[in-house]
């Protein structure tokens, strides 16, 4: 008897609201009966998924830090170098030979490579 009184004073108030309401109640009222074999299975689904997305998310983390990583100009391998935006086989060479600098723009200032190759790469580079 309560929940008819609740309702007729629901249809007055808010119709969708109401409909909502009865779903989530009905919803509520259906017999759930799953075996442990189910459980089972939904469970190992569950965690699967949640181990890919953490590993997903890691990698994403993983790849963040190495975009964010400086290269040191006066240590770097040739390999190194040539993973800049830019920079060549015959670039990376000229940066090797030109060592030591004392700050990354030392090679503008020496003329190893042009200002605008600078400014492409010159967050991601340093002299230490």
């Amino acid at each position: 008897m309560p929940i008819t009184a609740l309702v007729s004073i629901q249809i007055h108030v808010n119709r969708p609201a109401l409909l909502a309401l009865a779903a989530l109640l009905l919803a509520g009222c259906t017999a759930h009966d799953r075996s442990p074999d189910e459980i089972r299975k939904q469970t190992a689904h569950a965690t699967s998924t949640a181990a890919r997305d953490a590993k997903a998310i890691v990698q994403g983390v993983v790849e963040g830090v190495k975009q964010q990583r400086t290269i040191n100009i006066n240590r770097s391998s040739i390999d190194d170098l040539k993973s800049l935006p830019g920079v060549d086989d015959a670039v990376a060479k000229r940066i090797i030979e030109h060592r030591p600098y004392s700050d990354s723009y030392d090679l503008v200032k020496r003329h190893i490579i042009s200002r605008k190759e600078y400014d492409r790469i010159s967050g991601k580079i340093e002299a230490r």
